[in-house]
């Protein structure tokens, strides 16, 4: 695992945006529940699932093109559904075809939990498309898991999760493979841009990672509901670029050199 820029650019943009999304940190001992990027290794081959059909498949099989896995679990009273909430509203406003450009895996991380209640998720999930609904139907799988694969899945995607009485604390955040199984991009937040997800996809695609610029892009950019479409905030932009030359101009006027006086 690699320290870069990004995990410094990670932080920071956390505070100047005010983002409520889980940062990227150097190792697992700097986070108990978050993500740790593992950007560029690829996933272990003995991750067993179970799919819909209740049958057991291995996770590298399912794999066969750009993947976005998604760690939840069914019971939770929390971020799961707002999370898959705008999973599902992403999938519809998007023109990548589900199924076929790319798949998301929905993996429930309790141990305890069955494949019946996925699959009245799924169902539940897909009643708020409107578009790509029958792509979505292939397209978007759900699972179930055992203690040691979902252990083995988590920890090689650094998903962190603590488990508090009968429920968990834990990341909204989506992490996206490419059809080798090798970890190009994650994806924060309780929210996501068509064009970053379509970003996210080709660049697996392709084999690419890339850095998380979810968080800069939704700085950028608000959602226009009447146009449905997604716009750059022009004031937003441009008063952060006035702030940022005027602080600039400011250092040069302090650190000038003085010149001498006769």
């Amino acid at each position: 695992m690699k320290i870069s820029f990004l995990m410094i650019y990670a932080s920071i943009s956390t505070i100047a945006f005010g983002q409520n999304v889980v940062n990227p940190v150097a190792n697992n001992i700097d986070v108990e529940i978050g993500v740790v990027e593992h950007l560029d290794e690829f996933l272990p081959d003995s991750i067993l699932l179970i799919n819909e059909s209740g049958q057991p498949v291995w996770l590298a099989d399912v794999i066969d093109k750009p993947t976005i896995i998604n760690f939840v679990y069914y019971r939770c009273p929390g971020i799961c559904s707002p999370l898959m909430e705008a999973v599902a509203g992403v999938m519809d406003k998007s023109d990548m075809v589900p199924g076929v450009d790319y798949q998301v895996l929905t993996i429930s991380f309790d141990p305890r939990e069955t494949i019946d209640l996925g699959i009245r998720k799924k169902a539940n999930y897909l009643n708020l498309m409107s578009n790509n609904v029958e792509g979505a139907k292939k397209g978007w799988l759900f699972f179930t898991s055992d203690s040691a694969s979902i252990a083995r899945a988590t920890n090689a995607t650094g998903f962190k999760y603590k488990k508090t009485g009968n429920d968990f604390l834990h990341a909204a955040s989506l992490t996206v493979v490419s059809k080798e199984g090798k970890i190009t991009r994650y994806l924060n937040g309780m929210y996501f841009l068509p064009f970053e997800w379509k970003m996210a996809i080709v660049e697996a695609s392709k084999g690419q990672s890339g850095a998380t610029l979810n968080k800069i892009l939704r700085f950028c950019y608000s959602y226009d509901p009447v146009g449905q479409a997604y716009v750059m905030n022009i004031t937003k932009v441009s008063g952060t670029l006035i702030l940022f030359f005027g602080l600039v101009l400011l250092l040069i006027l302090i650190l000038k050199p003085k010149g001498r006086r006769i």
